[in-house]
């Protein structure tokens, strides 16, 4: 079987960002303090969270788990990428890139997702303010929380699997910096449009139809929002979703942007660049967002 084929290469080739010894001391340097601020910006989040009750509220409680997500979709990636830049044998085993390709598409999808619920999350709290404390109740946040992960990692078995069993007739070269899956895909040799139609549809499916939701919520919102009588009211309201719809509109933009175009029109440069924006950039501008944009997040900050 090409599965079966494929694992025994045992590993594969990252090109990776550059060649040039200089360039790639550059980059190690950038994306190591990328990472450290991805991660203190993520944790900080999360322990004022934990920390300040008038912050034990759903929107706060999935503005939790968005940074938990985002330190995880960041580890995913970023630790190899660095470990590459700084190794001469830039290689990776077919179990790792496996793995690798699997959890950060899953937790990619997981945040599809979880953009999702906090678009619900606005939507309720500002068209039905009477009825948010009973449908957004605690358990019913709980419950949202695990099926964004179930969803997302029950839903990476299809793409991965179908990236799998391609043969990739001794071609091991991997033109990024990380296992991603139209690169492992576009290493197959004989016919793989079928496949590759398949994941893109799918991947349309997964980007379209979050997005679907969160234009139509939105729609309501401001519908709702234009009602409030007062201009300070409607202020108020509109600034509760403004991070949101930021955050909302850089992780889809840069993933339509590498999922949602013919594998055709690929460019190395230009995927990598995207890549970089996408796997590396947005877990760690997501919290300063949220803690530039939000009244709440900077109150308590101060306060500590």
């Amino acid at each position: 079987m090409p599965w079966i084929n494929n694992t025994n290469k045992m590993e594969f080739i990252l090109l990776g960002l550059s060649s040039q010894p200089r360039t790639q001391v550059f980059l190690f340097i950038v994306f190591l303090l990328v990472y450290m601020f991805t991660l203190i910006g993520n944790i900080s989040i999360i322990i004022l969270i934990l920390s300040d009750v008038s912050l034990h509220t759903p929107m706060y409680f999935f503005l939790g788990n968005l940074s938990f997500l985002d330190l995880c979709y960041s580890s995913s990636t970023v630790p190899r990428m660095l470990k590459v830049l700084m190794s001469v044998k830039k290689t990776i085993s077919y179990a790792e890139c496996a793995t690798q390709m699997y959890v950060s598409l899953s937790l990619g999808e997981n945040e599809c997702v979880l953009l999702v619920i906090m678009a619900y999350d606005r939507y309720v709290a500002i068209c039905y303010p009477l009825h948010y404390t009973t449908i957004m109740s605690k358990m019913v946040c709980i419950r949202l929380a695990i099926g964004t992960w179930i969803c997302g990692f029950l839903h990476s078995i299809l793409h991965v699997s179908l990236t799998l069993s391609v043969d990739h007739c001794g071609n091991n070269k991997i033109n990024h910096f990380m296992c991603e899956v139209l690169e492992i895909l576009s290493l197959g040799c004989g016919n793989i449009l079928i496949m590759e139609f398949i994941i893109f549809v799918a991947g349309v499916i997964v980007l379209m139809a979050p997005i679907t939701f969160i234009v139509t919520s939105y729609v309501q919102i401001i519908v709702s929002i234009l009602k409030v009588a007062s201009s300070s009211g409607q202020q108020k309201a509109f600034s509760t979703c403004v991070s949101h719809m930021m955050v909302v509109t850089i992780f889809y933009g840069t993933a339509m942007a590498a999922y949602m175009k013919p594998r055709s029109s690929s460019l190395p440069g230009t995927d990598k660049l995207i890549g970089v924006f996408y796997f590396i950039v947005t877990p760690m501008v997501n919290p300063m967002i949220y803690a530039l944009r939000n009244n709440d997040v900077k109150s308590v900050f101060f306060l500590i």
